[in-house]
């Protein structure tokens, strides 16, 4: 999750510019639920 980036990258000031790089002029989806692949048991045999 994106809230948990900040603490991935640690420190915020970077984290921030990093951020704003990889977001800027992008659509973010964000999805909820169990994986489509568990639920359909698709595997990657």
């Amino acid at each position: 999750p994106v809230q948990g980036w900040y603490d991935i990258i640690g420190e915020k000031t970077i984290a921030d510019a990093i951020l704003d790089r990889l977001i800027h002029q992008s659509h973010r989806i964000e999805l909820h639920g169990e994986s489509m692949r568990k639920k359909r048991g698709i595997n990657k045999s």
